[in-house]
């Protein structure tokens, strides 16, 4: 019975229909005998719109209280996708960054990932439950909370990918794979079997955006597989 990780970023939960299909996907790892922990991205632009929400009240929103903000957004695809799975009779909970153990430093809005503590992830495997965790934040020895910043939820994936010795991480894009461009932009990009982790890191300096970097960067380290393939 393996153990894995899948992370679905915000276009994949963009809406309740996609949210119900990322569903189904998962539901089928279960039903595979997997074990199974979901790393979700807040819903489409909802980190964009709740940046424009606090700069409407205050020309000065704090850097705390902006984190406590954005990271309201993971904690509504997290539940949602819950949900979703508990109506589809599979037994699912969601949990904050904070209550699947994730600790950081005191860096707002970029803030480096210190430990995880997953004792309650693990316990809920246990119960044989899917552990929705909201990705791309953590919470400080101060309990306060902080977010990753941009791509933080792949980070969020990998690391508990390597803290519960997960055997692969599997990202979930809009896109069928990791390619030499964009094939978005580029029609004759040529998708790629299989890349190493420095090649994948030079890829991303170079401003692909399927992994985050620090995520590629902590695969290495942990040696975590790291699947890309389009939700």
């Amino acid at each position: 019975m393996a153990l894995v990780v899948q992370k679905y970023g915000g276009s994949s939960v963009a809406d309740a229909e996609r949210i119900k299909k990322v569903a189904r996907r998962i539901a089928q790892a279960k039903d595979k005998g997997d074990r199974v922990v979901v790393v979700v991205s807040a819903m489409g632009d909802t980190t964009d719109e709740l940046i424009k929400l606090a700069y409407q009240v205050s020309e000065h929103p704090g850097d705390r209280e902006l984190d406590v903000l954005l990271s309201t957004g993971e904690i509504v695809s997290s539940t949602l996708l819950a949900m979703a799975l508990r109506a589809m009779g599979y037994g699912a909970i969601s949990l904050s960054g904070a209550q699947a153990g994730i600790r950081t430093d005191a860096t707002y809005s970029r803030a480096r990932i210190l430990k995880i503590e997953a004792k309650r992830v693990v316990k809920e495997l246990e119960k044989g439950n899917i552990v929705i965790v909201a990705g791309f934040q953590g919470v400080t020895g101060e309990m306060d909370i902080t977010t990753l910043g941009r791509g933080g939820s792949d980070t969020t994936a990998v690391a508990l990918a390597a803290s519960l010795k997960a055997e692969v991480c599997q990202i979930y894009t809009d896109v069928e794979g990791v390619y030499t461009a964009d094939p978005r932009l580029i029609p004759e990009a040529q998708k790629l079997a299989e890349i190493g982790y420095e090649e994948m890191v030079e890829l991303a300096s170079y401003g692909a955006k399927v992994v985050h970097p620090r995520a590629v960067e902590l695969g290495e380290l942990f040696n975590i597989p790291i699947l890309v393939a389009s939700s």
